[in-house]
């Protein structure tokens, strides 16, 4: 299926998915730090300095992840009742991250602003993050009209741009501000999205 038809099939549809994913709240705070803290781990044993701290301090970035779990924004793709993956969307951007000249995107287009988007290191490899990116543009397409999915990419983790960029996204500038760490900036059509025959994960809420 193509963007702009139905989306991952919810509970008692066609495809029941092994994993599934819903809507996050404040009572997940913990299982998304450990998500967090599992790839900060992770990220120490590779040649980057990302989420070495957290920025700017513990108790801000602890205080995004409350707003983005207390405003609806925040998903968690469960595996029974263990947390296997985390995803952030938001329809509105930071135009202090997102700003002209630096950013070279059309800003005057719908678009989705995805955030820590997070995998469980016991579910790497699985292709798990792709399809919850690729699940994030579809969304904003159907609820939002959005044609863009766009994300802002820590600055000196190149394997990481490679990473987006084998995905289909591009480059489309960088954050002015040269003390924000996650100041690289990518963009993909959202109506390049192909909906997987066997999806990874069912959505189990409906609602907007």
């Amino acid at each position: 299926m193509r963007s702009g038809l139905q989306a991952w099939p919810a509970t008692g549809g066609a495809v029941i998915a092994p994993l599934q994913i819903a809507r996050a709240s404040a009572q997940h705070l913990d299982e998304v730090l450990g998500l967090i803290d599992d790839a900060r781990s992770w990220l120490w044993t590779k040649d980057t300095d990302q989420w070495d701290k957290p920025w700017p301090d513990p108790a801000a970035r602890n205080e995004r992840v409350l707003a983005g779990l207390r405003n609806k924004k925040t998903w968690i793709v469960w595996d029974g009742n263990i947390a296997a993956a985390t995803i952030t969307i938001t329809t509105r951007r930071n135009n202090a991250v997102w700003a002209r000249p630096a950013c070279t995107a059309n800003l005057a287009e719908r678009a989705v602003f995805v955030h820590r988007l997070i995998t469980s290191r016991k579910y790497a490899g699985l292709g798990l993050g792709a399809e919850l990116i690729n699940w994030a543009g579809l969304r904003g397409g159907r609820e939002y009209g959005a044609k863009w999915i766009r994300i802002d990419v820590w600055r000196t983790n190149t394997g990481l741009h490679d990473y987006y960029t084998s995905k289909g996204f591009k480059p489309c500038g960088i954050c002015e501000d040269p003390d924000y760490p996650s100041g690289a900036l990518f963009e993909k059509p959202v109506a390049g999205i192909w909906v997987p025959r066997y999806p990874k994960f069912t959505e189990t809420s409906a609602d907007s």
